[in-house]
């Protein structure tokens, strides 16, 4: 059996990552995906959250939102709205971000959409979480 697999994570502008992984993990809509070489087929539901993968022997971390991935046992393409790493995220505009998201919240305002504000908010926080983890 094989070491590694092939991994892509592209999002509508760029292909943000094409190598030979050992492992990764993502963020499915009903939780974290746990994928080594030769992992039976499946495709999911991308959710907000941290991909982490060994390429090289070495740790990569990416900040993600919303998407797709498919899993082949030789292959695995994550399609994402967005994808950084933590050297590409603006950690002002993320916390000015999840400060707007909270005030929508506490503003009492009834028109607001919650689940939108608590995305925006997770969202955010992952961002900040990615960036804090910056090598």
């Amino acid at each position: 059996m094989p070491d590694t697999f092939q991994l892509e994570i592209v999002t509508p502008e760029k292909k943000v990552v094409d190598t030979a992984a050992e492992d990764v993990q993502i963020p499915g809509k009903n939780g974290y995906l746990g994928i080594l070489p030769g992992h039976a087929p499946l495709i999911t539901e991308l959710a907000v959250g941290e991909v982490r993968f060994h390429a090289g022997g070495e740790q990569h971390l990416l900040a993600v939102a919303w998407g797709f991935a498919e899993v082949l046992p030789d292959k695995v393409t994550v399609l994402a709205e967005s994808a950084e790493s933590p050297d590409e995220i603006d950690v002002e505009r993320a916390r000015k971000a999840k400060q707007r998201a909270e005030q929508r919240l506490t503003s009492g305002d009834t028109n607001v959409d919650v689940e939108r504000a608590l995305n925006a908010i997770h969202k955010a926080e992952t961002r900040l979480d990615v960036a804090e983890k910056k090598s």
